[in-house]
């Protein structure tokens, strides 16, 4: 009951619901704008997909911005976040337009993958600003609750947004680009909704921003090695990291499991494959939820080391259980616990962080760690790679799945115990 409580009195704070309006906009386009993505490199009868041509388009689409990520961080720490949120959505917009159009003229891979790479930056740098921005609307007492709903229902924005996508396609009549279109309106969307908070409002403070973007610039890299070196004095924070990361890095290796599986062994034909997938994104949406509304009792019964600790465990037991049939219900049922381990363990992280990093340096720090989201799933996407027969099916893989799992608790345990 204090959660559902908590909960009210987060929506009745005004900028806290405005905050989150931009997001839930911002993520559910996301949605649209990855299934149009996944369904024309992955699902078009032209191509033949395989786990390598994953892989390769997830590292063209995130590894890029992986080098730049950090860079990014600096400038959210000068930069008025409300103004990222602004003018990155209303770039995102146009470039999406851009992917439309590219898609109806059957443009070369090289320029398509440019276009969608380019959406996918700002992307990353507007998540990571509405991360930083959190605790200015927010107080210490109830973070724990806003990193639960915020994220976890810009999560489930994002898989509404898939869901709508499908529909939009389907009365498209499989238009890939009418798909992008919903999206780049959603992105705009986000974009206005912004305007309805002051541009002081998000941080950071006037003392901390520096007026000149050259010198911003010119203060890249001595702004990353300190942020770097606030984050090694700030153990907990870079313990969450790891085991964030290394969650990450499983539920990406099993996602292009469902990928393959769901493309050539779920079902006959390109509509049946998309509909598994789809249901296996909403199970995992699904998930998430339960993430959101478990996390705040199970981090205030066990702590955030103790909730991530739990649901690492849990993942390493049920994912050989379920996953070694790679059959499409017990894979179902996979994909709702991992999402609620996943997100729950990205609660408990997001927490950490807010709280033990200063403010001066949470926008770096976020961005480090959309790098390293970055980093994990396309290093899973390349294991899966070299590890994925052309069916889906390997057993070996969801036993190394499960091992990685399992190392999380006895780490933790270990250096808390050190500590």
């Amino acid at each position: 009951m204090s959660v559902v409580r908590d909960l009210r009195v987060l929506l009745r704070l005004r900028d806290f619901r405005r905050l989150l309006t931009v997001r839930l906009l911002s993520q559910c386009a996301d949605g649209v704008y990855q299934v149009a993505l996944a369904t024309y490199v992955v699902f078009s009868p032209e191509k033949e997909t395989s786990p390598a041509a994953i892989a390769s388009a997830m590292a063209v689409l995130l590894l890029p911005y992986s080098f730049v990520g950090p860079f990014a961080g600096v400038l959210l720490d000068r930069w008025r976040r409300r103004q990222v949120f602004l003018y990155g959505n209303l770039l995102r917009a146009l470039l999406a337009c851009g992917t439309a159009l590219l898609m109806l003229s059957s443009a070369p891979d090289a320029l398509f993958y440019a276009s969608a790479l380019a959406v996918t930056a700002v992307n990353r740098f507007v998540l990571a600003g509405l991360s930083a921005a959190l605790p200015r609307v927010v107080d210490d007492e109830r973070l724990v609750v806003a990193n639960s709903l915020s994220p976890t229902a810009g999560t489930l924005a994002a898989t509404l947004g898939g869901g709508l996508a499908f529909v939009v396609r389907l009365i498209a009549h499989d238009s890939d680009a009418a798909v992008v279109l919903l999206g780049a309106a959603l992105y705009l969307a986000s974009a206005l909704a912004s305007l309805r908070m002051s541009r002081e409002l998000l941080g950071p403070d006037p003392e901390q921003i520096q007026p000149r973007i050259g010198a911003a610039l010119t203060s890249t890299a001595r702004g990353l090695v300190s942020g770097l070196r606030h984050l090694s004095r700030r153990r907990p924070a870079a313990r969450a990291l790891a085991a964030v990361t290394l969650m990450r890095f499983c539920y990406g290796a099993l996602f292009v499991t469902v990928l393959m599986l769901s493309r050539y062994a779920w079902g006959t034909t390109e509509a049946q494959g998309l509909a598994v997938l789809g249901l296996a994104v909403a199970t995992s949406g699904a998930g998430f939820f339960a993430a959101a509304v478990l996390s705040p009792w199970a981090v205030g019964r066990l702590g955030p080391f103790g909730w991530i600790m739990f649901c690492a465990g849990t993942a390493a037991v049920l994912t050989p259980a379920l996953g070694l049939t790679f059959a499409k219900g017990p894979f179902l049922v996979a994909a709702f616990v991992l999402g609620l381990t996943t997100q729950g363990v990205k609660i408990a992280t997001d927490t950490v962080v807010q709280t033990s990093v200063d403010d001066a340096y949470r926008g770096r720090v976020f961005s480090l760690y959309d790098v390293l989201f970055n980093v994990a799933f396309v290093g899973a996407a390349g294991v899966a790679a070299l590890m994925l027969p052309p069916n889906g099916r390997s057993p070996a893989l969801v036993v190394m799945v499960s091992a990685l799992y399992a190392v999380i608790p006895p780490a933790l345990w270990w250096r808390r115990s050190v500590t």
